[in-house]
Order: C-alpha cells, then structure tokens, then sequence
C-alpha cells in the first residue's frame, strides 16, 4: 500500500474523567499508536472528549455560582479546553512510547475549529447530553437562555441537550498537512472540533458537539489517507439479526448502506462509526475503514481483524 496515512480516532475507552486513571490508560493509546509508527504508517489522531468536555462545562458552571464575577463558558471554550488537556496526555505518552522504542518522532497538538451549517437541522433536535443533573429552577434559568433541557426519568432532574451539527470544513487542516508532510505525528480535531460559524471574516463557537466519527472521517478525506481506523472497546461490530447476534467482518460498501438502510444500527452509538466509515471509503478510491479493539490497532490494520470496510 503506497498511501500509508492512517487517521485514527481514539474512543473514549482510551480516558478517564479521573486524571490520574487517563494518565495511566493513554498509555495503552500510546502502544497501539507505536505500533503503527513501527509499521511505517504516518498517524494522526483525533480523539473523543466525552465525558470530559462535560465535566470542564460542570465545573466552569460551578466556579461561576460561586464567583458572581466569573461568567459561565460557552461549550466551545469547554470544547478547546478538553482538546488541550487531553493532547497534552497524550503526546506525552506517545512520545514516551516511541522513545522507549528507539523512535525519535515529534508529537503536536493542534487546537482545531470545525465549521458547521447554522442550518444543520440537528440545531433544531439536540441530542447530546451535557453536565450534571439540575433542579427544575436551574432548568428554567437554562431555558431562559435559549438551551434546551430534558428531564431525566429515574434520576429526579433536568439535563442539558445540545445539538451534534456534521462537520463542513476543517480550518486548521494546512497545518495539520504541513506536520504530516514533515513526517511529525499530529493529535488534531480531538472531540470532534469545536464547533464553529462563519461570521464574515470571523469564527463564532457553537454550543454544540461534533460526533467525533464524523469529523475523523472529514479529516482523512481531506488529508487523503489510505486507512480511517476507529478505535472502541470491541474487536468488531455486532448486530442483532434474524433473532441471532451476528459478527460483522469485511463488508462491501453495499452491504454497508443495505444495513444502514434497514436500521441495523443504534443511532448514538454505532450509526456514527458505520455511516463516517462509509462515507470516507466512498469519497477516494484504495480506501478502507476499520473498526476494532483499541488493543488489537496493529493486527487491524493488517487486516486480521475488525470489521472492515472497502
């Protein structure tokens, strides 16, 4: 394979919201991405920020309750922060990794922005869930706000609910082409970007959260890799069929859409992984998507194992 630029997207199964816990697990994200630095492949990564960008927006909430004069952060900030705090765990371990190995490689982080369609019509149907439970008074201050809330059956309180728009355009991608080009390792668009709107010359952050899925397949469309590898706690996708749980391997795009089509997928959880995949392998030809165990990335992209898409 000539094109051996491979985009992995780290589920959240590679953190914690534990600092000393993510310090600990980001060490077995650094061994699967060394392996693939050994492999010859040139890796990006981005990453998933859930739950953290959700404690950051609880905590800054917290800090503006007690201190009258501090003002409650956008999520686009919280989005920022959890970009840096996690990039900073990780390029560390992965350096780490590759020195122990005998691999001198610079690792980067890129704080990225993301445009999103103000008129995406996820805008008008949120379906992220965000920060700690809220009374019913707390709930009407948010609505009063403009954000929309939900009650949470069971748990005696109110949450919030953003939107999750796709991602259109990546502004930081020169950048993130320029350290590929220069055979740096990039950590780029973690939590799926923040999300932003063009307003005229400038950017305005959007209270939202990009399925991270998507943009690590946006990613690898616009820097034209070979491979999207996304990264979970399982060693293939499985879907409930004909009364009978099946296994999926290597699947053909067709047989991608036919199951998309017919509604194989839970919407939150797996639709995002299968329908990015596809619409990567679908946008350049010699491409593949892979989906399998964190620990398993090498014999993944080896095509051992995982369910493979091309």
């Amino acid at each position: 394979m000539k094109n051996k630029k491979v985009v992995v997207a780290l589920g959240r199964n590679a953190f914690s919201e534990s600092f000393p816990k993510q310090h600990e697990r980001v060490k077995s994200a650094a061994k699967a991405v060394a392996d693939l630095v050994e492999e010859k492949y040139e890796v990006i990564i981005t990453h998933s920020n859930g739950p953290q960008v959700g404690m950051i927006q609880t905590a800054m909430t917290e800090y503006s309750r007690l201190d009258p004069n501090r003002t409650v952060a956008p999520m686009s900030i919280c989005g920022a922060m959890s970009q840096g705090y996690i990039g900073f765990d990780l390029q560390n371990a992965i350096r780490t990794e590759l020195l122990s190995r005998g691999i001198y490689k610079p690792v980067s982080t890129i704080i990225t922005q993301v445009r999103v369609d103000p008129f995406d019509r996820a805008f008008n149907a949120p379906s992220k869930v965000i920060g700690r439970l809220m009374t019913k008074e707390e709930a009407e201050n948010e609505r009063k706000k403009g954000n929309y809330v939900e009650y949470e059956e069971g748990e005696d309180g109110y949450r919030r609910i953003i939107a999750s728009p796709k991602p259109i355009d990546i502004y930081e991608i020169d950048a993130v082409k320029a350290l590929v080009d220069a055979h740096q390792l990039v950590i780029a668009a973690g939590g799926g970007g923040i999300p932003v709107l063009e307003q005229r010359a400038g950017l305005k952050g959007a209270s939202a959260v990009i399925e991270k899925d998507y943009t690590a397949a946006k990613l690898a469309d616009m820097l034209d890799a070979s491979t999207l590898l996304i990264l979970t706690s399982s060693d293939y996708m499985k879907i409930e069929k004909d009364g009978q749980e099946t296994t999926l391997k290597n699947l053909t795009t067709s047989e991608a859409e036919q199951l998309i089509s017919e509604g194989y997928f839970d919407p939150v959880t797996s639709l995002p992984k299968i329908d990015a995949s596809l619409s990567f392998v679908l946008a350049g030809e010699g491409r593949r998507a892979i989906i399998t165990n964190l620990s398993k990335a090498k014999e993944g992209v080896r095509g051992k194992i995982g369910t493979i898409i091309q």
